[in-house]
């Protein structure tokens, strides 16, 4: 994997995040509620319906409290007369999920109101901001798909690895029937759980073949990194072992011990942010076996590509690439923004050339899981037709 764009890469990761301070701001609303994420009888951490967040920590001995959102800063508490701190972000947040940490007399420590989700390579506190268009992901009186933990031989790394594979709701009625195949990777920082439950990926699926809009499919999500990269340290990361992995170990184990359709196909993968390029490297050595490709904030493909690539056009049934609409923003402002070339002129050059492209941007999102549960949605129905 090239250096350069991984650094570039984590910047993006670094950057993404919050709207915080803005100019002319109006007056907060004093109608808070719990975030959705909190633990059970938990009051804080809340949201208002403008998207700021309040919290309330017990640290009575504490001589400071402060909360860390997304690497871009800190929101400095109070303390009351009760002993407990409070404070609310200077602006408000982007709809979705958001990761934080406390530091409390400078040691991180997790908010022990609310649910943990792993991510920036430790297991993080999360706030859920209500979103307008939450319907999509939001739990329903539908059928329900099942997210299984797997564990799979792994010679090359000699050990057994994880997976977790989400089967839609029909798969344990028709024993005959067999169903394409999405390998979905997470982020840097992240793991194998990260779009189940941070991204919501099954309820997503659910709700998209509840409603008839898309063709019923496995998702297959394993952990992306087959050695342990810590914070700064992305130039060191050889996708070489994981491909490995990937081709060799788990398409097999999956096509071996579910009811997959193994041809090429109906055989997909997709990636946010690091998971991005990933699925760029694999899918391009390996279109043998890849017939859909998605990069969800995770770069794109040129013409050049296409070009280097034989086989390409004939093979490639859909590329897909997204970003949030503030990485687009931070670009276009001189910051670094998508690397690897103009998304958008890519993906408009590749549609040119004949081959189905298409290039979402969600609408006031960054680098963020907002971004990317508005991707999948969109990438889920694209994939696997006739």
């Amino acid at each position: 994997m090239n250096h350069k764009v991984i650094v570039i890469l984590l910047a993006a990761v670094i950057t993404g995040g919050i709207c915080l301070a803005q100019t002319d701001r109006p007056a907060i609303k004093e109608d808070f509620k719990p975030s959705t994420l909190n633990q059970p009888g938990q009051e804080y951490p809340q949201v208002n319906s403008q998207g700021y967040a309040r919290f309330r920590i017990v640290a009575p001995q504490a001589q400071s409290v402060s909360v860390s959102l997304g690497g871009r800063g800190g929101t400095s508490l109070t303390k009351a007369e009760d002993g407990f701190w409070i404070g609310t972000t200077a602006g408000p947040l982007d709809e979705g999920f958001h990761y934080y940490h406390l530091t409390i007399d400078g040691g991180t420590f997790n908010d022990p109101g609310t649910l943990n989700f792993y991510g920036s390579t430790r297991w993080e506190s999360g706030i859920e901001v209500p979103a307008h268009d939450q319907d999509f992901y939001a739990l329903k009186g539908v059928p329900h798909g099942r997210v299984q933990q797997i564990l799979f031989p792994s010679k090359s790394t000699s050990t057994s690895r994880r997976a977790f594979v989400y089967t839609p709701p029909d798969y344990d009625k028709d024993l005959t029937k067999r169903y394409p195949v999405l390998y979905l990777q997470h982020g840097w920082g992240e793991d194998e759980t990260a779009w189940s439950n941070q991204g919501r990926v099954n309820l997503i699926m659910d709700n998209l073949i509840a409603e008839g809009k898309t063709k019923p499919f496995l998702i297959v999500m394993t952990y992306g990194m087959t050695n342990e990269i810590r914070f700064g340290g992305l130039r060191n990361f050889d996708i070489g072992p994981f491909q490995t992995v990937l081709v060799d170990e788990l398409i097999p184990y999956i096509d071996a011990n579910f009811r997959t359709l193994s041809d090429q196909p109906n055989r997909a993968m997709a990636g946010l942010s690091m998971g991005g390029m990933e699925t760029r490297t694999i899918t391009l050595k390996n279109l043998d076996k890849f017939s859909h490709i998605g990069l969800l904030s995770g770069g794109s493909i040129s013409p050049e590509d296409v070009n280097d690539t034989p086989g390409f056009k004939e093979k490639v049934k859909l590329v897909f690439v997204s970003y949030g609409s503030r990485e687009l923003e931070n670009r276009r402002g001189g910051g670094r923004g998508p690397f690897g070339g103009d998304p958008k002129a890519n993906a408009d050059a590749l549609k040119q050339a004949g081959i189905n492209s298409v290039f979402y941007v969600s609408a006031d999102t960054a680098h963020e899981f907002q971004s990317w549960r508005r991707s999948i949605y969109q990438f889920a129905p694209l994939l696997f037709k006739d």
